[in-house]
């Protein structure tokens, strides 16, 4: 059920790097995502699939993994991702992905979970080291990295207590909290003052 879907597909950083994603189970989710709607229906979003273990861990030691969680390093070896899919812009189709990135991001990540795997969307790093190993024309922007591999952490969601703090964290025992904002938090009753003027 999509709803049990949504609700597994959280932000995992750390991977059962025994577990191993192919380039074929990565082509098998981008089929699907060519489905996806797209603005205006340009379509200009590509993809570069990296599933060799060299390159996963370069792209893992070019990001930043946890801007609310300083401290830690990011995924150590043994519970890094084990493929990546680099989304590209191709600025020669659109100058902009807008709301296309984020439509097909959430089907990838839904996939993933349904195939028993977990993925991290990655905006920090620098576009043009990604450019520059990989040769990228002047077309073609990275717009994001999508992390993805066998979750080896386990991620609690828990309302928000004070609508301030929406900082994720770990305890301890290296379980990964994340507070979410309630349903009436979400709802904005409109004015009904305004409505009638």
């Amino acid at each position: 059920m999509l709803k049990e879907l949504i609700q597994k597909n959280r932000t995992y950083r750390r991977f059962d790097e025994r577990v191993k994603i192919d380039c074929l189970q990565l082509e098998r989710w981008l089929e699907v995502v060519r489905y996806t709607a797209s603005m205006r229906n340009v379509q200009p979003l590509k993809y570069i699939l990296i599933t060799d273990p060299e390159e996963c861990n370069w792209l893992t030691s070019q990001v930043t993994w946890a801007g609310y969680l300083p401290e830690w390093e990011g995924p150590q070896t043994g519970e890094r991702p084990t493929a990546y899919l680099v989304q590209v812009l191709d600025t020669d189709i659109a100058a902009s992905g807008r709301f296309d990135e984020g439509l097909q991001i959430e089907a990838i990540t839904l996939m993933a979970v349904e195939d028993g795997f977990g993925a991290c969307i990655l905006r920090s790093f620098s576009s043009a080291e990604l450019v520059r190993r990989y040769g990228l024309k002047e077309n073609l922007h990275p717009c994001c990295l999508i992390a993805l591999g066998k979750p080896a952490e386990e991620v609690v969601v828990e309302d928000v207590v004070n609508e301030e703090d929406i900082k994720y964290w770990h305890d301890e025992n290296r379980v990964h909290h994340v507070p979410k904002r309630t349903l009436e938090n979400l709802i904005v009753e409109p004015n009904p003052v305004s409505i009638f003027k």
